[in-house]
């Protein structure tokens, strides 16, 4: 009864803490995009400060889903240290509960979180992400191009192209800026096409003002090219979808109908394999924090461990980004990319408490 009394209370105190820790990250990433999007907001006249103060709320779950694990790191640092400035640490530890007992509760709050922020915070952040989107290009005009440069590879019936536009409509049919590298079946490079502008037809790209560059040739204008493709509308729409913006559920069958349109789908297989690890990721941020943050206030330190907790948060953050860009380039699988750095944490956190617990 007692134990399962403490149980109750410390995963209370490490749900509050942890949940608190999040809303004052969401809160300070609003107030930087709103200072954002306020900035951008001086020529626009339809860029109210209303219009804009809600745009920036429907663009802020989507970012702040990506601090997640620093949330839960620094709340879960917070509650540690709380419980050791109130002695509740060390008269738990005096009646014999040993530091796996008061982990459990907390791991046990963190793996239903990161279950929740997969399979129900991620679907309504992406979709809130699609509407600001839309809103965006309402309010600004112009093409879409919020994150750089766009490229597609296709095949067809006159070999494989590579499709590099410098912005899109909101559908991705319309190319602005289209530089096209033409090979042949063998993979051999054939020529490169400049064109300002292009549109998808039904079966072929449509370029204009177009300039065919060819090695050893002169170039050619011509007032339109057309290009063979064997991508659909919704094909062409998905190919320049970022991971991000595509939820959970989605996932599988846009990286199936990625690669059925002869697609690279990694980058969405990779996504998919992270939502998978959150739980894991997650688990292995409260272990890191445990230890660097169950030390008696007392025997003093407590800044320099602190110090060492956010270290070790930040290299393990830049692993998971060096891997993920690994998985990207494809020199190792998804699931491996996926789930490495998540289980790697857990190891490490576990190592260590075994050599502070039991020598």
């Amino acid at each position: 009864m007692i134990r399962r009394t403490l149980s109750s209370y410390l995963a209370d105190r490490f749900g509050r803490t942890v949940l608190a820790a999040f809303a004052f990250v969401f809160a300070l990433i609003y107030a930087v995009d709103l200072v954002e999007m306020l900035r951008r907001s001086g020529d626009a006249p339809r860029a109210t400060a209303p219009v804009m103060a809600a745009l920036s709320f429907l663009r802020t779950p989507a970012f702040a889903e990506q601090a997640l694990p620093f949330a839960v790191l620094f709340g879960s640092m917070i509650a540690f240290l709380n419980l050791s400035r109130k002695m509740e640490l060390v008269v738990a530890r005096a009646a014999g509960v040993s530091v796996w007992q008061i982990l459990t509760p907390p791991l046990l709050v963190v793996l239903a979180v990161g279950v929740l922020s997969v399979v129900a915070y991620n679907p309504a952040s992406t979709w809130m992400k699609q509407r600001s989107d839309a809103i965006e290009n309402s309010v600004f005009g112009g093409k879409s191009n919020s994150w750089g440069d766009l490229w597609i590879r296709q095949k067809s019936v006159d070999g494989q192209a590579i499709v590099h536009a410098r912005s899109k409509d909101a559908d991705g049919t319309r190319l602005s800026g289209v530089e096209v590298f033409n090979f042949d079946d063998k993979g051999n490079y054939l020529e490169r096409v400049d064109a300002g502008s292009g549109e998808l037809r039904e079966g072929y790209w449509e370029l204009r003002d177009a300039k065919i560059v060819t090695p050893g040739l002169e170039t050619v204008p011509v007032s339109t090219y057309l290009l063979a493709t064997n991508l659909n509308q919704k094909e062409v729409a998905q190919a320049f979808l970022t991971p991000e913006s595509v939820s959970f559920w989605g996932l599988p069958a846009l990286a199936d109908q990625t690669a059925r349109a002869g697609l690279n789908p990694t980058v969405y297989r990779l996504r998919y394999q992270e939502l998978l690890a959150r739980p894991l990721t997650l688990a292995a941020m409260v272990l890191v924090a445990a230890c660097f943050s169950l030390r008696f206030f007392r025997m003093g330190g407590v800044e320099v461990m602190v110090s060492g907790g956010v270290a070790m948060g930040f290299v393990l953050y830049v692993a998971t980004k060096v891997i993920n860009d690994l998985g990207e380039a494809g020199f190792i699988s998804a699931p491996v990319a996926g789930w490495s750095p998540g289980l790697v944490g857990c190891l490490f956190g576990v190592y260590v408490l075994l050599r502070q617990e039991d020598g």
